[in-house]
């Protein structure tokens, strides 16, 4: 049983920052890949930035220049650090993982991964 612990999330004013941090507890067979997701009400679950176990990177369009994906294979944990936050950028986020192989062009879907966090709220006020 894979357990993933979100936390760092908070309000902050438009243009501030937030770090968010997932910790990976429990057994998960072999390397893991991994992703962080944020959805608003009313919105579709969104992948934003994923990291493989190779540690190649992809971001959305909207998020690159302002999120940084990194992890901590020691500590097993994952983080997304984020800049310029904008109202935009309000949401649930929620760190996810998998042990397989996401499909090439499927590294932000959510379909793809099996171990979910519980999220943590961000509040962008203007």
């Amino acid at each position: 049983q894979v357990q993933l612990a979100e936390s760092g999330g908070g309000s902050v004013q438009a243009g501030g920052s937030l770090r968010l941090s997932c910790r990976v507890s429990g057994y998960i067979a072999g390397p893991y890949y991994m992703a962080w997701f944020r959805q608003a009400p009313g919105d579709e679950r969104d992948g934003i930035a994923s990291i493989d176990v190779e540690g190649n990177i992809k971001y959305r369009d909207y998020v690159k220049g302002r999120f940084t994906i990194s992890r901590d294979n020691v500590q097993n944990t994952l983080y997304l650090q984020m800049i310029d936050l904008g109202p935009g950028d309000t949401a649930m986020y929620y760190c996810a993982a998998t042990s397989r192989r996401p499909a090439p062009n499927y590294t932000m879907w959510h379909r793809e991964y099996d171990n979910w966090g519980q999220g943590t709220q961000v509040t962008v006020s203007s």
